[in-house]
């Protein structure tokens, strides 16, 4: 390849590298935008901000819900069409878990569970688990809709570029 060929190559390949790695990250406005882009490879992150959501706790009681925000990969994940395994509404559902360190429980396993209803409903299971036993430290459901950036909803989602 000649010189000038090769830095015009050069140039072009670092203006696209460039323009890929600050693109912004595409919010995700459904359930259905949801499974479309997991089921094509896509990679997704949640973002969840809880004090805006409705919290029970692990007796049925309602709560006032942390000021707080969450984020997730949504790598490994389920769908269920409605009636798949008993269930009235299609939903998909994915879940992480990470060691932390708590200040009162001390080190814990973090998991989180998200379930994206058809509807487009959203329910967050965040529960603390003694490593070794999994004894349950803490239990708490979040509820809330899919974040559609028009102050809606509290769990957004986005397909990262």
């Amino acid at each position: 390849m000649r010189p000038a060929r090769l830095v015009l190559a050069l140039t072009a390949a670092a203006l696209l590298a460039s323009a890929t790695a600050s693109a912004e990250p595409a919010r995700l406005q459904s359930a259905a935008e949801i499974l479309g882009a997991l089921t094509s490879g896509r990679q997704v992150r949640a973002v969840l901000r809880y004090k805006n959501m409705t919290l029970v706790n692990d007796k049925g009681q309602p709560e006032t819900a942390p000021d707080a925000v969450g984020g997730m990969p949504l790598d490994t994940f389920e769908y269920f069409a409605a009636g798949a395994v008993g269930n009235p509404e299609g939903y998909l559902a994915a879940s992480h878990t990470q060691l932390i360190h708590h200040p009162r429980h001390g080190y814990v396993l973090n998991y989180v569970k998200v379930s994206v209803y058809d509807s487009g409903r959203v329910k967050i299971v965040a529960q603390y688990l003694a490593p070794g036993t999994y004894e349950v430290k803490m239990n708490e459901t979040f509820s809330t809709d899919i974040a559609t950036g028009a102050g809606k909803g509290a769990a957004a989602f986005f397909v990262v570029p």
